[in-house]
């Protein structure tokens, strides 16, 4: 929330990127939201967590897709990222922004589709054979339909293009120090790039790789609900529990650079105090 207000508030970070990371926020404050309202059933009646009911379809489709919208605004911030160190200056600012607003669009849009299938009949109310022993009424057959092609597109695309805007700093660098130029900016910039891009790696990987086993243990495993408890409910609990926290590193990697949240928020104070002419963000 301190993210979608700081942002929203302060007029010179309306930038093309900026929308990308208050959708970011959006889409982990959904996250965690949903993820509150599964805790919330699951103290008022842990059967229904554990066993399915039709009470939990709502949920965890809300929950999915926060989750896959979270997974496409990663995708997307990295793409912006290549695009604005590929691009040319003018072309970023006049087309970045513009493009920003419909990828986010189609972004909530296919989250909203493809987390929402089990609402539309894609479940296993009905049909035990194939249910989830993690994620019930959830079917197995969904569940693999949605992680895999997810997972390789969180994976593959920021690697790609972090590797790329390296690559491009890099090369940058070089050509000016051949021209006998500083380059300083250029080694500041492809360190910055290059942890940042690690720490994205390291969260995503913590974060995601557990949930992506419990998938594929939900794909392989043939027995019941009660043979599997407690120990196989207390891993799923912890994969929510990553999950969450990859929603609060989120903000830490992309925008809550503590220093310069710090100034914002008080230029903020000083706005309301002062009014809008006595202090300039």
């Amino acid at each position: 929330c301190t993210v979608i207000f700081t942002r929203l508030a302060t007029r010179d970070l309306h930038k093309p990127i900026s929308i990308l990371f208050c959708n970011l926020a959006v889409s982990d404050l959904f996250t965690s939201f949903s993820g509150f309202w599964i805790a919330m059933l699951f103290i008022t009646n842990p059967d229904i967590t554990v066993f399915g009911s039709k009470d939990m379809l709502a949920p965890y489709a809300l929950y999915t897709t926060s989750i896959l919208s979270t997974v496409y605004n990663l995708v997307s911030i990295g793409v912006e990222r290549y695009l604005a160190v590929a691009e040319s200056m003018r072309t970023r600012f006049r087309l970045a922004r513009n493009h920003s607003i419909a990828v986010v669009f189609i972004n909530w849009v296919l989250a909203f589709f493809l987390g929402c299938l089990p609402l539309m009949g894609w479940n296993c109310l009905h049909a035990e054979r194939s249910i989830s022993v993690l994620y019930s009424p959830f079917c197995v057959n969904y569940l693999l339909f949605i992680a895999f092609p997810n997972c390789v597109l969180a994976f593959i695309v920021p690697l790609f293009t972090y590797l790329r805007i390296i690559i491009i700093l890099r090369k940058r660098k070089l050509r000016m120090k051949a021209c006998g130029q500083a380059t300083g900016t250029y080694k500041s910039a492809e360190i910055q790039v290059a942890r940042t891009s690690i720490s994205i790696w390291l969260l995503a990987l913590v974060s995601y790789a557990p949930f992506f086993a419990g998938v594929i243990f939900d794909a392989t495993n043939r027995r019941c609900h009660a043979d599997l408890y407690p120990g196989v409910y207390i891993f799923r609990n912890c994969t929510a529990m990553l999950i969450t926290i990859n929603c609060l590193g989120n903000p830490v990697l992309y925008t809550l650079k503590l220093r310069t949240l710090g100034a914002k928020l008080k230029a903020l104070r000083c706005l309301s105090a002062k009014g809008a002419r006595a202090c300039t963000i």
